[in-house]
């Protein structure tokens, strides 16, 4: 039997100010300040359900999965496995066979541009994103052109409301344009893509789709099946679970023709001096020992979130995304990068004649963690002709307070700056 950390009760209303005490790390000062964690966008805080499975699972589970009869194995092995059937479910997969456990999204996208690239991408072939992409969503494409030959293209957005053009979408889809690799939600604007009609659009050109879920799995309701996408990536550490894991979902006929991304254990079915025959699905993807404590602590954090509700977390976050929004844009000299109707949990902002650099250096002087830079977003600051952003980004346990604050400590740093 498998030890388990202690059950939760449903929230029937959510309590936000109770639910922050979920999350320990906020109970400390910074620079003796109250802490404010405004760079949610960048990572989680972990509740207290995601750190007692950790901590549960190397007390009394650990040992190594697949590979023993042993009781300790045996436990770790259904936990890990329990997981991969949580994914599946979070994202409305048809099979828990096609969640590929990975380091992250980044390594998901990796994944599909070497496994599936190397055999679908020939020289002459486009590859096409969208100016608002991570890099994570930009470098393994590059890497691949270099090694085909294909080219990228890089569909436009519209000024400072960080939208894409719609309208043209059919006038990028070519006949040599065999993939389109688009963020669900950018994380440097906010902009939720519809990604649905890119998809519908790009399937009536026979051309591959892979979301870039890393933002939206926490904030949206993620159904694979409906959205009809190929792929799909996504990280535990942006759900509130732990670094160093993530989900890789394929339609399980496209992974069935890709070749392995690694070799090692786990990914054979038997090895020869002469041959290797691979593991079936989802293993020949998983070379070696994985991230076995956190990817059980990761279905921890899924099962957290679906108490709390999602919709109850969009709601809460989106009111406070509204509010800051309103704020910050009344204070002289703020100028808003990023402000589509259809937006979550992301305010970017710049003042006129300040490095955002200095602005977050004063705000953590007052207690206030907000991103600055370009977010690994580089092409797209380009694009606005910007050194970069300041970033404040929401997740469930954040305050109305807290965003004032934040408004406070952004008047007194233009003040001293400028």
């Amino acid at each position: 039997m498998i030890a388990e950390a202690t059950t939760r009760k449903p929230r029937k209303k959510t309590n936000w100010a109770a639910l922050r005490t979920d999350f320990p790390i906020l109970d400390q000062r910074v620079h003796g300040q109250p802490l404010i964690y405004l760079d949610n966008a960048a990572t989680t805080q972990k509740p207290r359900a995601v750190l007692d499975a950790l901590r549960n699972y190397y007390e009394k589970d650990n040992a190594n999965v697949h590979r023993g009869i042993h009781e300790l194995s045996i436990r770790a092995t259904t936990a890990y496995e329990a997981a991969r059937a949580r994914g599946a479910k979070f994202i409305n997969a048809r099979s828990a066979d096609e969640i590929i456990f990975t380091r992250g999204t980044t390594e998901g996208i990796n994944l599909v541009a070497t496994a599936w690239g190397s055999t679908n991408i020939k020289a002459g072939d486009k590859i096409l994103l969208t100016e608002m992409e991570h890099h994570s969503n930009i470098v393994p494409w590059q890497l691949l052109a270099e090694r085909t030959g294909a080219k990228l293209l890089f569909f436009p957005i519209t000024g400072d409301i960080g939208l894409l053009n719609m309208s043209h979408l059919d006038e990028w889809l070519t006949k040599d344009v065999k993939l389109f690799a688009v963020t669900h939600i950018s994380n440097s604007l906010g902009t939720i893509n519809p990604v649905k009609e890119i998809i519908d659009i790009a399937h009536q050109h026979n051309i591959i789709v892979l979301v870039d879920g890393a933002q939206s799995s926490v904030h949206l309701d993620i159904d694979v099946q409906d959205m009809d996408c190929d792929f799909f990536v996504l990280s535990s550490h942006k759900i509130y679970g732990p670094t160093g894991v993530g989900v890789l979902y394929g339609k399980k006929e496209l992974l069935e023709e890709m070749p392995p991304y690694m070799g090692g254990g786990e990914m054979i079915k038997e090895v020869t001096f002469d041959h290797t025959t691979y593991n079936e699905l989802p293993y020949k993807f998983e070379a070696g020992t994985p991230n076995i404590a956190d990817t059980v602590a990761f279905k921890a954090a899924l099962d957290f979130v679906n108490e709390v509700g999602k919709e109850n977390i969009r709601a809460h976050e989106e009111a406070l995304t509204k509010y800051a929004m309103e704020k910050l844009s009344g204070i002289e000299g703020v100028r808003l990068v990023g402000t589509a109707k259809h937006k979550t949990s992301v305010v970017s902002f710049i003042v006129d004649g300040v490095h955002p650099q200095d602005i977050g250096i004063l705000l953590d002087n007052y207690g206030i963690a907000v991103r600055t830079g370009h977010h690994c977003c580089q092409p797209l600051m380009n694009r606005y002709e910007i050194p970069g952003t300041v970033r404040a980004s929401f997740g469930m346990y954040n305050t109305k307070e807290e965003v004032d604050e934040l408004v406070k400590g952004m008047e007194k740093a233009i003040k001293m700056l400028k």
